[in-house]
């Protein structure tokens, strides 16, 4: 009677054993949650691709040391490319306003195909068609005011010989696929109410509030304000 009350038990302990580690064996492996504090690296992003045929549009902020490439496929909302790391730009915040005071324009501007330069002193350029309507309506003067290569201006745009070559290369092939102008638009820098409160003292305040709607326009509808000039004035409408 002994011996068949100990297979029984030894049976039951056999079973009980297999049963714990059948459990064990089904369950996921253990591992940091997502409250452990332990940081998880995310996925990396998909890279953006501008395809041929996309438009683009450029927008600088001189405070942030910010050129922003954007782009627009299908005629949908542009969305951002890339924001590139200005190597230098010479005069400080404000408009250019005469030839010969290396200042870097703040404003409404586009380039052209006609106005790229692959064989620029500069490794590669394009002009930003300065003085536009505005500077001209107001007696400003300069010219050959350019975004291109190396880390030197006399109120150019310098972006590294590296990142021109990004940049034209993409300018090149929007031209190549259709598109006739570039905007280029220049702000002092991101203009949010902050910045805007930050800087109200300036000099130049009078004038940034003009270019203050272009700027909210873009935020708004990720659509390139058409800017007009009237008045000695800038006029901005509606997106495109």
């Amino acid at each position: 009677m002994k011996n068949v009350l100990f297979i029984i038990i030894l049976v039951l302990i056999v079973i009980v054993s297999l049963l714990i580690y059948q459990n064990l064996t089904s369950r996921p492996p253990e591992g940091p949650g997502p409250d452990d504090g332990v940081i998880h690296p995310r996925p990396p992003e998909t890279e953006k691709q501008i395809k041929f045929g996309d438009r683009l549009y450029i927008r600088i902020l001189k405070a942030e040391d910010k050129f922003e490439l954007w782009f627009s496929s299908d005629n949908k909302p542009y969305e951002l490319y890339k924001s590139y790391i200005i190597c230098t730009y010479s005069g400080g915040l404000g408009p250019k306003k005469k030839q010969g005071d290396h200042k870097s324009p703040e404003g409404f501007y586009s380039t052209t195909k006609g106005l790229l330069n692959p064989n620029s002193s500069y490794h590669l350029s394009f002009n930003i068609g300065y003085p536009n309507a505005f500077d001209r309506a107001n007696g400003y003067t300069g010219d050959f005011l350019m975004v291109h290569g190396g880390c030197a201006s006399a109120g150019c745009y310098a972006m590294t010989d590296p990142i021109i070559t990004e940049i034209y290369g993409l300018v090149e092939q929007a031209f190549a696929g259709g598109q006739k102008v570039v905007p280029i638009h220049i702000f002092p820098f991101a203009m949010t109410k902050n910045k805007m409160t930050q800087y109200q003292d300036s000099e130049y305040i009078d004038f940034w509030q003009t270019l203050k709607p272009a700027y909210d326009a873009f935020e708004g509808t990720r659509r390139v304000p058409l800017v007009e000039v009237s008045g000695k004035q800038y006029l901005v409408k509606a997106g495109r």
